[in-house]
C-alpha cells in the first residue's frame, strides 16, 4: 500500500510537470508567477482593493523597472558562477554622474535633447568602466568575484559622495526626467496599443518559425495545443499590461498615460539579455563557466574574455539603471542605489537561476524583480515598519534560496 501511494504521489507530480515541459515553460518560473498572483491577491485583499488599482500597478511597474533592468544582467553573472555586490554603488555613481554631466558640463541654454543625451551616455559609459574594471581583476588578476565587487560597493559609493562633496544636484532637465516615467514619462494610449499589437504579431510569428525550424531540423515539435496555449497566455498577459496602464489617466483628465518608459527600458533589456543568453555563442558560453569551468577551458571557451563581457554588460545595465533612478528622483543623490544588489540578487535567485551557477531564467528574473517589489509595495499599503519589511524580505530570500538547494537535490537523488 505504501509503494502504491507513493507511485501515486510521484504520478501526481509528474503530471503538471509534463504539462509544464509540452508548454515550454520552466517550472521555477511558473512558480514565481503563482506565487506573484497569491501575494497580489492577499495584498489586494488586506488593503481593501488598493493594491490592484490602476494607479499602484503602474506604480509598482514603474519601481520594478530598475530592480528588472539590473536583473536581467545579473543571470548572466551568477550563471557564470559569479556575484557582484557593488551594483547598487554603480547606480548611485552613474545616477550622480548623470546629474553632474547635464547640470554642470554644458552652457546655459543647451537643447534637452543634448542634456538627455549626455546624462545617460555618462551613466551608461561610467557604467560599463565599473564592468570592465572589475571583470580584469576577476578575469586576469584572478582576485574572486566577491572580493572584488565588494571592494567596488565600497569605492564606487564613495566615488558618488566624492563627485558633489555629498551634495545632492537638483533641478535636472525635465525632458531627462522623463524618463524616470513621471508625469509625462509614457507613451500614451495610441503607442501602448501599436506596441501590444506589435508584440502579439511578434509571438505569432516566433511560434510558428520555431514550429517550422523544429520540423525542418527533424526535431520534435511540441503539440499544436501547447503553443497555442503558450501564445494565447502570453498575448493575454500583453494585453492586459496595456490595459491596466491606459486605465491609469493624467492628472484630472481622463487621457490615459499608457506604458511608462522605464517600462519599455525593462522589456528593452529582458528581451535583449534573453536573446543573448539563448541564442548566442556568448549565452552559452557564460553558462558553460558557470557549470564546469574546468571543462569549458578545456573545449576551448575564452573564459576570461567572456567574464569581462559579462561584468561589462551588468556595468552598462547598472550604469542604466542610475540614469533612470536619477531621472526619476529628479535629482542626483550619492544614496541612490543603496542595498540594491540585495534586491536584484534576490529577484534572480527567486527567479530560478541557481547560485552554482550553469543556468538561469531572464524572465524569471524580472518576475523575481516584480515580486520582490511587490513585498515592498504591499508592505508600504498595509504601513509595516521599515525593519518589519527588511525582515520580511531577508527571510523570502533565505527561504528561497533554500527551496531552490532542497529541489536541486530531489532532482538528483
Amino acid at each position: 500500500m505504501r509503494g502504491h501511494s507513493q507511485l501515486m504521489s510521484t504520478t501526481d507530480t509528474a503530471q503538471p510537470l509534463r504539462a509544464l515541459r509540452a508548454l515550454d515553460i520552466e517550472p521555477s518560473v511558473a512558480a514565481i508567477a503563482l506565487a506573484l498572483l497569491l501575494v497580489a491577491l492577499g495584498f489586494d485583499r488586506a488593503s481593501d482593493g488598493i493594491f490592484l488599482t490602476p494607479r499602484n500597478l503602474t506604480n509598482l511597474a514603474v519601481q520594478s523597472s530598475v530592480v528588472g533592468i539590473m536583473a536581467t544582467g545579473m543571470v548572466l553573472v551568477i550563471g557564470a558562477r559569479h556575484i557582484d555586490l557593488a551594483v547598487g554603488s554603480a547606480v548611485g555613481f552613474a545616477g550622480m554622474l548623470a546629474a553632474v554631466a547635464q547640470t554642470q558640463w554644458l552652457s546655459a541654454g543647451t537643447p534637452s535633447t543634448a542634456l538627455v543625451a549626455l546624462g545617460v551616455g555618462a551613466a551608461l559609459v561610467s557604467g560599463i568602466a565599473i564592468g570592465l574594471w572589475q571583470g580584469y581583476w576577476v578575469a586576469h588578476r584572478a582576485v574572486p568575484a566577491f572580493v572584488v565587487t565588494l571592494a567596488g560597493l565600497l569605492v564606487f559609493r564613495g566615488g558618488a559622495y566624492l563627485l558633489t562633496d555629498g551634495r545632492t544636484i537638483a533641478p535636472l532637465d525635465p525632458a531627462f526626467e522623463m524618463l524616470g516615467g513621471g508625469i509625462n514619462g509614457s507613451i500614451g494610449a495610441t503607442w501602448s496599443w501599436l506596441l501590444a499589437s506589435a508584440a502579439v504579431a511578434g509571438l505569432a510569428y516566433s511560434t510558428l518559425i520555431r514550429r517550422r525550424e523544429r520540423q525542418r531540423h527533424g526535431i520534435a515539435a511540441a503539440p499544436v495545443w501547447a503553443d497555442a496555449m503558450r501564445f494565447g497566455i502570453a498575448s493575454i498577459c500583453v494585453i492586459a499590461v496595456v490595459t491596466v496602464m491606459n486605465a491609469y489617466t493624467l492628472p484630472r483628465s481622463d487621457i490615459p498615460r499608457g506604458l511608462p518608459l522605464p517600462v519599455l527600458f525593462l522589456i528593452a533589456a529582458w528581451l535583449g539579455v534573453d536573446l543573448l543568453a539563448r541564442r548566442t555563442t556568448f549565452g552559452r558560453y557564460a553558462f558553460a563557466i558557470g557549470d564546469n569551468p574546468d571543462a569549458a577551458a578545456l573545449s576551448g571557451v575564452p573564459i576570461a574574455r567572456v567574464t569581462v563581457g559579462v561584468f561589462a554588460l551588468m556595468g552598462a545595465l547598472a550604469g542604466l539603471a542610475g540614469a533612470l533612478t536619477a531621472a526619476r528622483l529628479g535629482a542626483g543623490a550619492s544614496s541612490m542605489g543603496t542595498l540594491q544588489e540585495l534586491n536584484v540578487i534576490a529577484a534572480v535567485v527567486i527567479g530560478g537561476t541557481t547560485l552554482r551557477g550553469g543556468s538561469g531564467s531572464v524572465g524569471g528574473a524580472v518576475l523575481g524583480a516584480v515580486f520582490m517589489q511587490s513585498l515592498e509595495n504591499g508592505m508600504v499599503l498595509l504601513d509595516v515598519s521599515t525593519a518589519m519589511r527588511q525582515v520580511c524580505i531577508g527571510l523570502v530570500l533565505l527561504f528561497a534560496v533554500w527551496l531552490d538547494s532542497a529541489t536541486r537535490k530531489r532532482r538528483t537523488s
